[in-house]
Order: C-alpha cells, then sequence, then structure tokens
C-alpha cells in the first residue's frame, strides 16, 4: 500500500497538504498511545461512489471517545459531511477512510486531560487487505499464543490506538509462523477475534460467532453479515466458542471493513472443510459484494452516495 502523498487531509476542521498534517514528537498520543480511529470504506459502485455505514462507523469512533473520556468536538453529521469533503478534495471514487482522533501536545505524563484533542481524517486508495486471491481460496490461520484483554484491564469496546499493540504481537507472530492471519483466545480461553477482524464459523449449517462479551470489538461488518445472514434465511448464533470448534468447523471466515469477507481454509495446520471458500461463505459473501457496490436494493440503508 503506497499513499500519494500529493492529496488532502482534514486537520481539526481545515483542508490541509498532506505533507503538512504533522504532529509534535512529544504529542501525548506518541507515547502514551492515546487515540481512537475507524476504518471505513467507499466503494465506486453502479449508482457513483457509496460509503458503506458511514453514520454507524462515526459512532462508533464517538463513541470510543467517550470511553476514553475523549470529548470529540465534532457530531456524526459534522464528521460525516467532512469524509465526503475529504474524498473529493482527494478526488477519489473508492478508498479507505481513516478518522482518528487523538491527544495532542501540551505536556507529558500519563494524565491525558490536559492534552488538546486533534480530529483527523485522511483517505487513501486500498484494496483487499489478505489479498484479491484471499477473497475466493481462503487464507491460512494461526491461534495466537497472545490473547485479548480481559474487561476490567482495556475496553475491547473501544477501538483505540493502544488496544492494537495486543493485535500487533499476534499479527506479527502469526506471520512469523507462516500464516495469513491470527485468531486470539479471549481471557477465559475461548475463541474472540482476529488481530483486526471478527470470526465466524459455520457448523451443521448453522452460523457461529462470538458475543461481545468474548473480548472483541463489535465490529460493523460483522453486524451486517449477522443481519444478512438472517434476511437470507440462515440461523445464526452469538454463542461463546471453545477452540477446538474451529477445527471441526465445515467453514469459517473473518470479517472486517479492510478483510471484508474472507474466507479460512485452514487454523493451526488443520484443513477446514474442503480447505477452500465454502457455500454459505460464498453465498454470504455474494451478498455482501452486492450491497457495497449497490447492485441490489439498500434494505437497510447502509449506503452514502458523495453526490
Amino acid at each position: 500500500m503506497a499513499f500519494d502523498e500529493s492529496g488532502k487531509i482534514w486537520f481539526n476542521g481545515k483542508l490541509v497538504d498532506w505533507k503538512d498534517a504533522n504532529i509534535h514528537v512529544l504529542s501525548h498520543v506518541v507515547h502514551y498511545g492515546s487515540s481512537v480511529f475507524e476504518g471505513i470504506r467507499c466503494y465506486n459502485t453502479e449508482k457513483g461512489p457509496a460509503i458503506f455505514r458511514l453514520r454507524e462507523h462515526v459512532q462508533r469512533l464517538i463513541n470510543s471517545g467517550k470511553i476514553y473520556r475523549m470529548d470529540i468536538p465534532y457530531g456524526v453529521d459534522e464528521l460525516s459531511d467532512a469524509i465526503i469533503e475529504t474524498i473529493k478534495a482527494n478526488d477519489l471514487k473508492e478508498c479507505y477512510i481513516r478518522p482518528v482522533a487523538f491527544r495532542g501536545y501540551k505536556e507529558l505524563g500519563v494524565f491525558p486531560l490536559n492534552c488538546p484533542l486533534e480530529t483527523v481524517i485522511a483517505v487513501w486508495g486500498w484494496g483487499q487487505y489478505l489479498g484479491e486471491e484471499a477473497l475466493e481460496q481462503g487464507v491460512d490461520v494461526g491461534v495466537s499464543t497472545w490473547r485479548r484483554m480481559a474487561p476490567d484491564t482495556m475496553p475491547n469496546m473501544a477501538k483505540a490506538g493502544s488496544n492494537y499493540m495486543n493485535s500487533q504481537l499476534a499479527k506479527v507472530e502469526s506471520v512469523m509462523n507462516g500464516y495469513d492471519e491470527a485468531i486470539m483466545l479471549d481471557y477465559q480461553g475461548l475463541v474472540g477475534e482476529g488481530s483486526g477482524e471478527n470470526v465466524f464459523v459455520i457448523k451443521d449449517g448453522t452460523i457461529y460467532t462470538p458475543p461481545i462479551s468474548s473480548s472483541l470489538l463489535g465490529g460493523i461488518t460483522r453486524d451486517s453479515i449477522i443481519q444478512m445472514a438472517r434476511d437470507m434465511g440462515l440461523e445464526v448464533s452469538e454463542q461463546q466458542m471453545p477452540r477446538e470448534m474451529l477445527y471441526i468447523a465445515d467453514e469459517a471466515f473473518l470479517t472486517g471493513t479492510a478483510a471484508e469477507v474472507t474466507p479460512i481454509r485452514s487454523i493451526d495446520k488443520i484443513t477446514i472443510g474442503a480447505g477452500k471458500r465454502g457455500k454459505i461463505t460464498k453465498k454470504l459473501q455474494d451478498k455482501f459484494f452486492e450491497v457495497v457496490n449497490a447492485k441490489c436494493e439498500d434494505e437497510h440503508g447502509w449506503l452514502t452516495f458523495l453526490d
């Protein structure tokens, strides 16, 4: 992924040149990880560029800030408009969108509230997170030795930069061990989530996914897939899952804004199903791409068109 540094970034309410969107090295966020962020996608649909579940993502950003006592000085409407403005300013038809709010430069120390809160929106072109081939052939995943945070240590419901140090450990470990991605267990040793994705398994026609209480971020793509599956008459069960349930699944897949709907072909070198994308996974994947590319009716009002 390469950045086009000729573009614009929205920085505290103003569009600035890409290379001028800088912060001080003594900003609080650099030293203590005090940031919350979102990952959002804009798709170049048959009806024009459209952002998938824009308002839900922006609301989650505000909620993440609230958990960390960051009073983001913009509402859902203002941030949504700013995202659209930033995409247009960069003349993009499809892109990845990264809004982030963080504690800036004033003083250092663990106590953050005296430092100013900065709000930034950047957009850039980005393809499939785990590769184009992965959407059809699936990925190889390993269960990480690193667990997700217990509920009384870090707030898993906040999409915070500091939480992703935990994810980095799992991701690096998985790649160094020859896998494409990691699955992390929760504090009880039950299935949690990937390093940046939610996990689904399919067994005997039922779709299973861990509940929010299993130390995971409530993914917006996760929620979308659950709704799509139920709309299609498929049974979805949100329940705690022991590790071994992964190995005996008929199918498995990951969901996320970056990963979209990515099949899993093996876990810990155990082949899942036929070792490629399964029938139900393909059905859900096809429906997901129909929705985000405006090839069917937007029944849930999930698309925000730029024009």
